[in-house]
């Protein structure tokens, strides 16, 4: 007797292996010689063919109490062929480093200590209702509610209800960093800590929660988009928190939407999912529009708290004199100040000033490996460039022989901390932002600070605007509410829309006097004024009439073809040539080959095709068969990024 076993690893095809009249059944993992080593791989469907030439391998052992589901095997093989990535790659992120799967078995939700009592007010039960109505079979459906409206208490309401039926929960959160303060608050209301799954977790922790869920001892898993290929005994349902956000795009190793992906995961296990958002992305939207996903709306704040005022000051008429914060700004903040309420001071920009100029030579910093300008972190005293993550020491030549003497162009978060500790100098001045969040302990002790009111103004970049519920935040300074786009970002209007809704949801959540500001050069911006009158639904619909004028998503699929190499002229002719043999496919456009707008990346040049699907037909099959017969040189490399979010 024979098996098919596939590994984890870059191939796209199963090993034949015997079996030794033993018996294995689909899904089993079981331990193979391969090379000179040892593999853990999983038995998988296939014949097995007949290699007479060839000796063939016996299993060695079976790993007891490991198998996975045939839900599982098929969604594997499905978002494989889909995203056109490799099998073994994709069943790696469901098994991972599985060669020590032994390890004890923390059964988190045992230790249950005495919880919160919470109270869901009519439109949270109301909520609920709607969410309870379709409970064991595929179902999509949106929660959406202003922010502060307490969507988590509703969903974790559902959840109580699912584990109370011996089945299993995954809330997928976009970022690592969310975990702690969602941590906190999952603790109060079930009383016991949920398993949290993410890249940082030990590989202690990795084994314990992997053999839980697999045994079906864990019952919630709290992840990030990883957690979506776990696998499972029981699952009952998904909560996609924050769906709109950007970061359930994963765009290196096997690129995939975490939020797609779960939907489809949901739909192969046969359960409902829910997609939690304040404003949802556009194509969650046009399929509430064309009635595809029930959508549930809570209207009001918690406890009806107003949303907080807003104000535009206009930048054009603001005498601002080497400085970023207006006059007017600051009276406002002087004022909330006083009343012992805490500042929020928000720019989306890290470091210190994105550009770095010579005035003596204009000699510009930009990163020896990437077409990128490099950004002056001053509490390294480096300039940084944010792709590649290369260093440098900002001492440099003239062409005369004199050092650069380099005008730092634009604030970044660290220039607006140094204005805002001259202007408000008795004030406790803490930045918010991902280069200082870095370790664990400064994460934690920022928090308990931030919540006892320990600190006065908090300067942050977008990853405040993410779930966090600072209680006496109650003013907000956007430094540069910029609408325009980077050219090459079709979602721009789409992101700043929820970017700023996030953002206005972080004030006055337990206050009925809050105030976001608005500091604009474009005091007019349709957008802007939109958001301001709270009229979201409005914005997505003109975009989504602009997506669909111009055959963009998602009414039109798209897959993008990064060819990258050394030499820009190779990686050039080799998206030439891939596209001559991609024009033989039916019911695709091929557009480009063109360079990509950010030329080079880690010192590699970048061309970029984009295949734009004619109807809703799955072309991947197709595509992926065209590339693989292909002799490609090994002085390119193809990445294919289906259904991108960017085009940089």
């Amino acid at each position: 007797m024979r098996a098919q076993v596939l590994l984890p690893k870059i191939f796209n095809f199963s090993f034949t292996y015997n079996t030794d009249q033993r018996k294995f059944k689909l899904g089993d993992l079981v331990e193979v010689p391969f090379g000179n080593s040892k593999e853990i791989g999983v038995v998988w469907p296939g014949e097995s063919s007949d290699l007479k030439k060839i000796k063939i391998k016996n299993i060695n052992k079976k790993i007891r109490n490991f198998t996975l589901n045939q839900n599982l095997i098929d969604f594997i093989k499905w978002f494989a062929m889909y995203n056109m990535m490799p099998l073994g790659l994709v069943l790696k992120m469901v098994i991972g480093n599985s060669k020590n799967l032994s390890g004890n078995i923390r059964d988190l939700d045992q230790n249950i200590k005495k919880r919160n009592e919470y109270k869901l007010n009519e439109e949270q039960k109301n909520a609920l209702n709607f969410l309870n109505l379709k409970n064991n079979k595929f179902d999509v459906s949106v929660l959406q509610g202003t922010t502060g409206s307490g969507k988590t208490l509703v969903y974790f309401e559902r959840i109580k209800k699912i584990i109370s039926e011996q089945k299993q929960a995954l809330v997928l959160l976009p970022e690592i960093f969310l975990t702690n303060e969602f941590k906190s608050r999952f603790f109060d209301f079930f009383g016991f800590e949920p398993a949290v799954w993410h890249s940082k977790i030990t590989p202690k922790n990795r084994r314990s929660i992997w053999n839980g869920i697999i045994n079906n001892k864990i019952k919630i898993v709290i992840g990030a988009r990883s957690s979506l290929l776990l696998p499972f005994k029981n699952l009952g349902v998904i909560i996609v928190d924050e769906e709109h956000d950007a970061s359930y795009k994963q765009d290196e190793g096997v690129i995939y939407h975490a939020r797609d992906m779960a939907v489809a995961r949901a739909s192969f296990e046969k359960i409902p999912i829910h997609l939690v958002s304040s404003i949802p992305s556009l194509e969650t939207f046009n399929n509430i529009q064309n009635k595809k996903f029930r959508h549930f709306k809570i209207l009001n704040r918690y406890d009806n708290v107003p949303l907080p005022k807003t104000k535009i000051i206009n930048l054009n008429l603001s005498k601002i004199k080497n400085r970023f914060i207006a006059d007017e700004s600051v009276e406002i903040v002087k004022k909330f100040l006083e009343k012992k309420e805490q500042v929020l001071f928000f720019l989306n920009r890290r470091g210190y000033a994105p550009y770095l100029i010579c005035k003596i030579c204009g000699h510009k910093q930009v990163c020896s490996n990437c077409s990128m300008y490099l950004t002056f972190h001053k509490n390294k005293n480096k300039a940084i460039c944010h792709h590649c993550l290369i260093e440098r020491k900002i001492s440099s030549k003239c062409k005369e022989g004199k050092i650069c003497d380099y005008i730092m162009y634009g604030p970044g978060v660290e220039k607006i901390n140094e204005e805002v500790k001259k202007i408000f100098p008795s004030n406790k001045v803490e930045i918010f932002s991902s280069d200082y969040m870095k370790k664990k302990d400064h994460i934690n002790s920022l928090f308990k600070r931030i919540t006892n009111n320990k600190v006065d103004i908090l300067i942050g970049t977008q990853m405040i605007s993410k779930g966090f519920n600072f209680p006496k935040l109650n003013c907000i300074v956007v430094i540069d509410a910029d609408f325009s786009g980077r050219g090459y970002d079709l979602r721009t209007t789409e992101k700043n829309i929820q970017l700023y809704h996030q953002l206005s949801g972080r004030a006055g959540r337990f206050s009925s006097d809050s105030m976001i500001i608005y500091q604009t050069l474009s005091p007019e911006n349709i957008i802007l004024n939109d958001i301001i009158k709270n009229n979201s639904d409005e914005i997505l619909k003109k975009e989504l009439s602009l997506r669909k004028k111009n055959l963009l998503p998602p009414f039109r699929r798209l897959i993008a073809i990064i060819v990258s190499s050394n030499l820009q002229s190779l990686s050039s002719k080799g998206a030439k040539e891939i596209k001559i043999h991609l024009k033989k496919i039916n019911g695709i456009d091929i557009m480009g080959p063109v360079d990509s707008p950010i030329l080079k990346i880690k010192k590699k040049y970048r061309s970029r095709l984009l295949i734009r699907i004619k109807d809703k037909s799955l072309v991947q099959k197709q595509i992926s068969y065209t590339l693989n017969t292909l002799k490609i040189s090994n002085k390119i490399k193809l990445t294919v990024d289906v259904d991108p979010v960017n085009f940089g």
